[in-house]
């Protein structure tokens, strides 16, 4: 009896060690589980990043561009082999995008400190659209690795932080106006005025006033975005008739600012800008590259130019709900870009038609800051080029589900000087002078040819005319279809014609020189998610 007494009494003790380990191994409260939370600050879409009082937003869209006559995005057939309407160039160019946003947000003692980004991946003809050997092999250049069977490429737009009033990265100009060359337009190639829609490097301040007003002061990296080309006249013209660049490195940023005005009935801003026109030397070797002669040249004087905007957008229109008018118009000398304007590079053209003489016509259009030719009879250094433009959008929403646009522009370009200066024995010292006697020079005979035929007249100036309408379909919330007709007219100021050897495969002959038009199809379906 004693023995099982002992056996059990044992058994207990060993049974409550065992369960006394167990429950001291337990956690002695679990830890609750911390969701995502919702960020009601700052719009819709946003959330607490778990664990911190930062809020996040992941965005973006997914479109899907059909060009027909023209290359992505809505560009005319105005320059390369579209402009000549060769054998090489794509009739048919299509692109598919899906960009991805994050937008972060952190309310500060200081205000909210803001992060943004946006990446764009993306498969097209990224050499343009064209099969044209000589270019897709283009040294320097990747193109062709870009477009094949599982290419593509991420581009990067915006990319900049918001602290206390500045901006600083990739971020739209202080220059800008909030639709930059989008008024009611899908092609990114509408001219006019000013557009950073894919960012520029800067470093700006913008200050809030009372009653909507506010002002913005900034500095922009030229470099790559804002300077067109400085032509050194010394080393003649190509085949397009535009001069060599010959611009200097990147001595000061662009001095951009608005000042801004927004009502329950629209908007109103007035922006200005200035920017360095430096070249680089007088002596250069073909193609405007440095010699052993290029130092001891010399060089022209920098010259400042700049340009200034004013925009407008008209709201509570009488013609439907949500209607809108939008227009700006812009002057620059020594500042073309912000005329001559895409969401990339400015463009220079030279388009192909027929002729009443001749092998064909032709119309050039060549865009530059400044001009400048050395020597005892040249230009005195850089002449600085003019240009003007204007161009905007009304838009109308036919019902919750259908809606237009109907855009036009309109841009000039003008060169200082008289028509046929040198021939008309005036020396080569304006910007017109120097250029056509580069033009004469480069093309031999040209001046008897035309002659030949009729009064030649040598001018570069010209002018470009947009005009469409785009028409949309909204079916559900964020998706669209649209389409998109455009055309695309330049007035090129030459007249008569000449005796040249124009770019492959155009063969040497006599050119008309004519006025030029061109029209194209777009057609979009777009997701914002």
């Amino acid at each position: 009896m004693n023995m099982i007494k002992s056996l059990v009494l044992s058994s207990g003790a060993i049974l409550t060690g065992v369960v006394g380990a167990s429950a001291a191994d337990l956690p002695v409260k679990a830890k609750a589980v911390e969701y995502v939370r919702v960020c009601s600050l700052y719009g819709a879409g946003f959330y607490y990043m778990p664990g911190t009082d930062t809020c996040i937003k992941l965005g973006g869209y997914l479109r899907i561009d059909n060009n027909f006559n023209g290359s992505t995005l809505g560009q005319p057939a105005y320059n390369g082999d579209l402009g000549q309407g060769n054998r090489y160039r794509d009739y048919y160019v299509g692109r598919s995008r899906m960009a991805l946003t994050v937008d972060t947000r952190t309310a500060t003692e200081y205000g909210v400190v803001r992060t943004f980004g946006q990446g764009d991946f993306q498969f097209d003809m990224f050499g343009g659209p064209t099969t044209n050997p000589a270019v897709l092999a283009a040294p320097g250049t990747s193109a062709a690795q870009l477009y094949t069977v599982g290419g593509g490429y991420v581009g990067v737009e915006m990319v900049f932080i918001q602290f206390a009033g500045f901006t600083f990265g990739k971020s739209a100009s202080a220059y800008a106006t909030p639709w930059h060359g989008y008024p009611g337009n899908n092609s990114s190639f509408l001219m006019g005025g000013h557009d950073t829609v894919t960012g520029v490097n800067n470093i700006q301040y913008t200050a809030q006033f009372d009653k909507g007003v506010s002002a913005t002061i900034g500095l922009d990296d030229p470099t790559v975005f804002n300077r067109t080309a400085l032509w050194n006249l010394s080393l003649g013209v190509g085949s397009t008739g535009a001069g060599t660049n010959a611009y200097g490195g990147t001595h000061v940023p662009d001095i951009v600012g608005n000042i801004r005005i927004d009502q329950a009935w629209g908007m109103f801003q007035i922006s200005a800008a200035a920017h360095l026109v430096n070249g680089s030397y007088n002596t250069l070797g073909a193609g405007g590259v440095p010699t052993v002669l290029s130092e001891i040249s010399g060089h022209p004087d920098d010259k400042w130019g700049g340009s200034v905007m004013a925009a407008l957008q008209i709201k509570n229109l009488p013609t439907g709900a949500g209607d809108d008018i939008k227009i700006d118009a812009s002057y620059a000398k020594g500042d073309t870009k912000n005329i001559i304007s895409t969401s990339g590079g400015s463009p220079s053209f030279a388009m192909f038609g027929g002729s009443g003489f001749g092998y064909r016509s032709v119309g050039f259009g060549n865009t530059s800051d400044g001009v400048y030719l050395p020597g005892a009879f040249g230009t005195g250094g850089i002449v600085l080029t003019n240009a003007w433009g204007i161009r905007g959008a009304f838009n109308h929403n036919w019902d919750p589900y259908w809606s237009s646009g109907f855009w036009a522009g309109y841009s000039s370009v003008r060169y200082d000087g008289g028509t046929n200066d040198n021939i008309r024995g005036l020396g080569t010292t304006t910007a017109k002078g120097a250029y056509c006697a580069a033009f004469a020079a480069t093309f031999a005979g040209q001046a008897a040819a035309g002659n030949s035929v009729g009064s030649y007249t040598c001018n570069p100036d010209y002018s470009i005319t947009q005009v469409g309408v785009v028409t949309r379909w909204t079916p559900v919330k964020g998706l669209a279809f649209s389409a998109e007709v455009g055309t695309f007219f330049l007035g090129q100021k030459m007249s008569g014609s000449s005796m040249f050897t124009a770019t492959a495969p155009r063969p040497t002959a006599l050119y008309e020189f004519k006025n030029q038009s061109t029209t194209y199809l777009n057609v979009r379906v777009h997701r914002d998610f």
